[in-house]
């Protein structure tokens, strides 16, 4: 049975963030399933959008991009968002493919965002689709 999946885009790096976009909407279509797209400032604010949207969505794709700059920000981003996912998956039995890219550098991250190279888009699809069935 086809069902709806929330996919939620932190938009800092907007090129980036829609190579994501690209392999995790792929993956979804794939499976047959239906989509929609939500887009929030940053990787921060991913947790909440999805906590949000709880009730609506049968899965959740976290989209988005860190990039370490020359601050601890980055550590705390990167910690945070992840924290704030796996809460909610373990507190609230919600099933959610992180696919949030926490990166060295530029080149890392259009690696990992490229669809035709490493997909950690369409990975992070794939994995809210098993947590999904799982769920089911």
């Amino acid at each position: 049975m086809a069902k709806e999946i929330l996919i939620v885009e932190a938009r800092f790096y907007p090129d980036l963030t829609d190579a994501l976009a690209q392999g995790a909407i792929a993956a979804i279509t794939a499976a047959g399933h239906s989509y929609r797209r939500v887009e929030v400032p940053g990787v921060l604010e991913i947790p909440p959008a999805i906590k949000f949207a709880a009730k609506d969505f049968a899965a959740f794709v976290a989209l988005g991009v860190v990039i370490r700059g020359e601050t601890t920000h980055y550590e705390t981003v990167c910690n945070e968002s992840a924290r704030g996912l796996m809460d909610l998956g373990v507190h609230y039995n919600l099933a959610i493919g992180n696919g949030i890219q926490t990166c060295e550098n530029e080149e890392q991250a259009k690696a990992r965002c490229d669809m035709n190279d490493k997909n950690k888009g369409g990975g992070a699809a794939r994995a809210a689709i098993a947590l999904m069935h799982l769920k089911s």
